[in-house]
């Protein structure tokens, strides 16, 4: 059997990839390649590393479907949209060609309050609220990596959602570009956006499964 061709250099003119073992793990790629990936499996770009991701349990799906139905009509309100994964948020540098995007996040939930920022290819821009639910394979991930990364790129609040634990962790950023301290919620605690006034939610209401 022949030995798939590994893809390494993105200066290369990019294949269409069909099978996800045909990547090069230790490579670097940007969104031009990302538009050339053919496989069935959802992964994510950060920083150019290429992160798989798991398939969500039904447990994660109950959780993600009771949030979103309250953000989406809450951002309605304040002329925005939601929007749950998979969905492509594109996180630019200083450049927005494809071949210099490096990171392509897909949150579990993003509203998005500049339609500017809305293509048919998704969201290219920071979106204002990104929502990540851990799943046990996960913690690290959205705990570290993401927490980084949406606090560089001027993500105004970011909602982790804990189902194990059934808690909410809150993350606004402050007037100097940083998450400030976290905000825990438990039980009837009741969650305030501060990017959709109009939310109201506990995680008793979250997690009463």
């Amino acid at each position: 059997m022949a030995v798939p061709k590994k893809y390494k250099d993105i200066k290369d003119k990019e294949p269409v990839v069909h099978l996800l073992h045909e990547l090069d793990m230790s490579s670097t790629y940007s969104y031009s390649s990302y538009l050339r990936w053919q496989f069935d499996e959802r992964v994510e770009l950060i920083k150019g590393k290429v992160l798989e991701m798991s398939a969500p349990s039904v447990l994660h799906q109950r959780v993600l479907l009771r949030i979103a139905v309250k953000f989406d009509t809450a951002s309605k309100i304040e002329s925005c949209e939601t929007f749950v994964a998979p969905f492509d948020v594109r996180l630019p540098g200083r450049s927005k060609a494809n071949s210099a995007i490096f990171t392509v996040v897909q949150p579990d939930i993003c509203v998005v309050c500049d339609a500017g920022k809305l293509d048919v290819k998704g969201c290219l821009g920071a979106p204002d609220l990104v929502v990540e639910i851990l799943s046990p394979g996960n913690h690290q991930k959205e705990l570290l990596i993401k927490y980084d990364l949406y606090q560089e790129f001027g993500v105004k609040e970011y909602l982790i959602v804990e189902p194990e634990k059934k808690l909410l962790l809150q993350y606004v950023l402050n007037s100097e570009g940083k998450f400030a301290e976290k905000q825990v919620f438990s039980g009837a605690d009741v969650y305030h956006s501060s990017v959709l006034p109009d939310i109201s939610l506990c995680p008793d209401q979250v997690f009463g499964y």
